[in-house]
């Protein structure tokens, strides 16, 4: 599997850092979030250490561009960021192509996708490097990076309670699960 994320370069003139910690250095804050409603449908966002889906990804650029995203952050279409309809802000994923197999981890800092049944947006850059820019969609496996996910939660004082109630933060240790979310 061609990891993408994690070496150790200096960007080009004019590209981000593709480095997590950087990234998150510049997070408002950890946030889960409180049971919303989309077009009819219910998300109950929550602390998931043991997340894993397989499913649709798409990626999201210029018309988001700048804007805030739903962790109070400015969306940069050139960040390695995610936007995922449950988990909490921020948390690292990874994020597989299961047509070529790359493999790029990306901080979770919106909400979203709510369209067509696919499971994370990520930003165009990340959708470059996951090589699957041009054709707008892929089937992806995404996985929550839990180590790097309590520590960030850790780094900014986030609680453990998700939207449904409190979850214990090593009740998912080592455990994987497919959740599929309607």
């Amino acid at each position: 599997m061609l990891l993408l994320f994690g070496c150790s370069s200096t960007p080009r003139p004019g590209e981000p850092p593709t480095d997590v910690s950087r990234a998150a250095a510049a997070t408002p804050g950890y946030k889960v979030g409180k049971p919303y409603q989309i077009k009819g449908v219910w998300y109950y966002p929550q602390v998931d250490y043991g997340y894993i889906e397989e499913g649709i990804a798409s990626w999201y650029g210029p018309g988001f561009h700048g804007k805030a995203t739903a962790n109070g952050e400015s969306y940069d279409m050139n960040d390695l960021t995610a936007a995922h309809r449950t988990l909490p802000m921020p948390s690292i994923v990874r994020v597989t192509n299961l047509e070529n197999g790359r493999s790029l981890k990306l901080k979770v800092n919106d909400r979203g996708p709510f369209a067509r049944e696919r499971i994370i947006d990520v930003s165009r850059r990340a959708s470059q490097l996951l090589g699957f820019h041009m054709q707008g969609t892929t089937p992806v496996r995404v996985e929550i990076v839990e180590d790097e996910s309590r520590q960030l939660a850790a780094a900014l004082g986030g609680a453990v309670r998700g939207g449904l109630g409190s979850v214990a933060a090593d009740a998912d240790t080592g455990r994987r699960r497919r959740r599929h979310l309607s």
